[in-house]
């Protein structure tokens, strides 16, 4: 008996030695990617220096103030040289990540960009424009991390396809930018770079999982920037941060290539271990953000070329249509103030309603639309695909890492055994206050656990798709407007409503070009209207949602535009309208 104990007593501690190793070497992982980071901040911040000592006279303010459509003419013309907009940028950069935390790399080669694009033969319709990419986007040379210790040693050994296209128009990329840990969390922050703020208020978050996008480009520090979307990860940074954003329909623009590749396993990480025979049921997309809509336009003009279409053949060699983005026609408006599923707050919906009014006074006809059984969207089509498995894949990619606390519920949830998940729905089944920790538990269990089962799930989400499209001919739309989740969440919030993102997931789902604008303000009267705010039962649920958005008096209120696949230039030509009449009131 004693040897026995004393084996048993030998094997636990050796068992804690072992897990303190592993929790002691990835804390140098994170401390060396810290350094690196610090390091390349400094070496960006001599840069800056290097140049304003040399250039004093430049006029810092007023290129920053410029739009993108003025700034590309004054570099296309020769009045503005691309080195002084870029180390102008780089200078912004630095000051808004002081104050956010929104940058996770400076891209050195930058410089080497900068003197590439001054011997190409012909300017690119980006010329000399800096430009910041999100954190898995591939550039060569540098971290694909996700926000994960276990992608600290991916190194993009050559530029994406997407990366690729931008040079090849003169963009010069500059930065890339800060994430949610494994890009399944609307806020952002992770264990190696920390939390990224929203630069109107260091309270809230900017949103995710292009959060540090959204920060750096409403802090001033970026003028084009370029995001993925998977549930709203485009549109909701760009609701929180007031920027205008745009997701494409997928296969538009190239998702991801050799040197992106940890894209696919942490964006689709799930997808791709059960489904990998098929196409994604809902697939990532890659798209711009920017101030203004008329960037977005142009960003995509310039992506939508031939070098694209010969990078990689499987994009669709659809350029842009200027004359439907240009167009004056009027447009049969289809849209709904709530899809019945997850209340907004009282701010977003006086935006709606504001934006609806000002459109049919501006002479288009506006449609009452109502998007068809949200909630099996939420639970059979949305969640369940993303966690197909149970969440045991998405379980894998935290494997010797920490948990970054906006997610720690949701790993709980899926560490609960399968039985475990069976007892709580039947539990919860009748307590219909605690109908989101329900689905939560649900979503985790409805797994796909057969080749079978997958080929069905991937029926019900094109029959949906069919059903959608059919009411919304019936209607003979053009386009729709519809809500965004927002204002800005107090930070740590977002974890907590993981539901709450039916307004953009949805078309994810359908895999619809969407865009956000921001077209308001919250005011005073929007603070004390929240306080009346019962959402759908007044549950802990709508009380946390209160929780969430208050105090945010000032911060940028959105709307959101939707046109069918391929009808990018239909939805930007919405967006465009909505920016203009917000102007005007």
């Amino acid at each position: 008996p004693s040897a026995a104990i004393a084996l048993l007593c030998s094997s636990a501690a050796a068992v804690v030695v072992w897990k303190w190793l592993g929790k002691r070497q990835t804390q140098k992982k994170m401390e060396e990617a810290r350094r690196t980071r610090d390091e390349g901040l400094k070496k960006m911040a001599k840069i800056v220096q290097t140049f304003r000592e040399q250039v004093p006279s430049v006029q810092t303010d007023a290129i920053l103030s410029l739009p993108l459509l003025e700034l590309t003419g004054r570099l296309q013309e020769g009045s503005l040289s691309p080195k002084t907009v870029l180390y102008t940028y780089l200078g912004k950069a630095l000051e808004v990540t002081q104050q956010t935390n929104c940058l996770r790399h400076f891209i050195p080669e930058c410089e080497e960009q900068l003197q590439e694009i001054q011997q190409q033969e012909e300017k690119g319709l980006l010329y000399g424009i800096p430009v910041s990419i999100k954190d898995h986007i591939g550039h060569k040379g540098h971290l694909l991390t996700c926000g994960l210790v276990q992608c600290l040693g991916t190194v993009a050994q050559e530029d994406s396809v997407l990366v690729k296209v931008l040079k090849k128009q003169g963009a010069i990329p500059f930065a890339m930018t800060n994430v949610s840990q494994s890009l399944f969390s609307y806020d952002c922050s992770n264990p190696i770079f920390g939390q990224t703020l929203n630069p109107f208020n260091h309270q809230k978050s900017p949103g995710g999982s292009s959060g540090g996008e959204g920060a750096l480009i409403a802090g001033g520090g970026s003028i084009l920037g370029i995001g993925s979307d998977i549930g709203g990860s485009i549109r909701l940074p760009s609701s929180f941060c007031g920027l205008c954003g745009l997701k494409p329909t997928a296969e538009r623009l190239r998702q991801c290539g050799r040197a992106e590749g940890w894209t696919c396993v942490c964006h689709n990480h799930f997808l791709n271990v059960h489904m990998c025979s098929h196409p994604t049921p809902v697939p990532c997309a890659l798209g711009p953000m920017a101030r203004d809509v008329d960037s977005l336009a142009l960003c995509m003009k310039a992506l939508l070329c031939e070098e694209m279409f010969q990078l990689d053949p499987t994009v669709p060699p659809i350029p842009f249509d200027d004359e439907v983005f240009s167009s004056s026609a009027p447009l049969r408006v289809g849209y709904y103030d709530s899809d019945g599923y997850f209340p907004l707050p009282p701010c977003m919906q006086r935006a709606l309603q504001e934006t609806r009014g000002a459109l049919q006074a501006a002479g288009h006809q506006l449609v009452p639309f109502s998007p068809p059984r949200i909630h099996y969207v939420m639970t059979e089509l949305f969640l369940k695909t993303f966690f197909a498995d149970g969440g045991r894949a998405w379980l894998d990619v935290f494997t010797g890492d920490i948990v970054d606390p906006s997610l720690k519920s949701q790993v709980n949830d899926c560490k609960i055994p399968r039985l475990g998940k069976k007892l709580l729905s039947l539990i919860l089944k009748p307590l219909q206050f605690l109908f989101l920790l329900k689905l939560r538990i649900v979503a985790t269990l409805s797994t796909c656990r057969s080749v079978k089962e997958v080929w069905k799930h991937h029926h019900e989400i094109q029959a949906y798709r069919t059903e959608f499209i059919a009411q919304w001919r019936e209607l003979q739309l053009d386009v729709v407007l519809c809500p965004v989740l927002g204002p800005a969440f107090t930070i740590g919030y977002p974890g907590k409503l993981l539901t709450a993102i039916s307004s953009t997931m949805l078309y994810n789902v359908l895999n619809f070009p969407a865009g956000v604008v921001p077209v308001s303000m919250v005011t005073e009267a929007d603070e004390e209207e929240l306080k009346l705010y019962r959402g759908c039962c007044d549950d802990p649920w709508d009380r946390t949602l209160k929780q969430a958005v208050a105090g945010a008096v000032g911060l940028p209120v959105a709307v959101q535009c939707v046109a069918l696949p391929w009808r990018e230039e239909l939805c930007l030509r919405l967006m465009k309208e909505v920016e203009a009449l917000s102007h005007t009131k």
